[in-house]
């Protein structure tokens, strides 16, 4: 509906390609396990439905996935416009899910800040989420809602469409343990899923007030055990191994990314989730649900008063 635009011809360029693909440049952006967990399968059955979904290898949690998540993160076979393979690179993120939406695939793009691609600003698909949530919300949600919103964006996506017969546990334990809702736990996993990385989830976290949810640890792949070299592309070739030191005699191709104890970790000591930044504490106390009122404008204006918990 109204996008960005930008283009070679009328010089006007983005550098997302180049955030995704420098350490230096870029934040590394990274996904979290969590939230790749609330990926459906394309039957749209849950994939935290499975046995051991949280012990699940890269190669294996993306097998069968909805389409979307291969859209937004370095998948299987996914594979540079001159047909390199490029599996999920541990240097570049940091938890293993290495975002790819916006960017192009060309390497020219790597080092410099001439994307050309055009940048959605807003889209049909928020307009129908916002829809859902609102009929959801108001106690209106059915089967023709359903079929004109979520279901059609699934459906567009590759994804099986049916309607939730119960509420997601998993969506309740890990995010919304006061939501009881089925349509409303599928409207969040949607706006996830649908507008990921389009700078709507800080914003949507306000609204529902679950910024506590930022001080969640940040969990990356599973890694069966130190040393391991992991497949992270399909192709029956290692690409990265989490060992404590960078071994004498290392494999080519093979990215050895160093798990330190401190900062970087296994949940289970010599396995497990990879855990970043684990040293890191993180707050959310309730006064950053309002943004504090600057000093020039209260001078401006003596009637106004500090939002709560920020001081003059």
């Amino acid at each position: 509906m109204w996008a960005n635009l930008y283009n070679s011809s009328l010089r006007r360029w983005h550098a997302i390609t180049w955030n995704f693909n420098s350490a230096t440049i870029g934040s590394r952006w990274s996904l979290t396990r969590q939230f790749i967990n609330t990926y459906l399968l394309k039957d749209g059955t849950r994939f935290t439905d499975q046995n051991g979904y949280n012990e699940k290898l890269f190669t294996e949690e993306m097998v069968d996935r909805d389409p979307r998540l291969a859209q937004t993160i370095r998948s299987l076979g996914y594979k540079r416009s001159d047909g390199s393979a490029a599996p999920s690179n541990s240097g570049y993120s940091l938890t293993g899910y290495y975002i790819i939406k916006f960017s192009l695939d060309d390497k020219v793009f790597d080092s410099r800040s001439e994307s050309y691609n055009s940048v959605s600003v807003m889209r049909y698909a928020e307009i129908l989420l916002n829809y859902a949530e609102a009929k959801a919300e108001l106690g209106e949600m059915n089967s023709d809602v359903w079929n004109t919103t979520i279901g059609a964006l699934r459906e567009r996506a590759g994804v099986n469409s049916s309607e939730p017969e119960v509420a997601d546990s998993y969506l309740q334990e890990e995010y919304f343990p006061e939501v009881s809702d089925k349509y409303l736990l599928e409207i969040y996993r949607e706006r996830g899923v649908e507008l990921v990385y389009e700078g709507f989830r800080f914003d949507d976290l306000l609204r529902w007030k679950k910024g506590h949810l930022i001080e969640k640890p940040w969990l990356g792949i599973y890694v069966p055990a130190l040393g391991v070299e992991m497949d992270m592309d399909g192709n029956g070739t290692p690409d990265v191994s989490f060992v404590t030191a960078n071994p004498a005699d290392p494999k080519p191709g093979v990215y050895y990314k160093i798990v330190d104890g401190n900062s970087t970790r296994l949940t289970e000591g010599d396995k497990g989730n990879l855990l970043w930044n684990a040293n890191e504490t993180r707050e959310f106390p309730d006064r950053k649900y309002y943004r504090p009122i600057s000093e020039s404008d209260i001078v401006l204006n003596p009637n106004l008063q500090q939002n709560p918990g920020w001081s003059n």
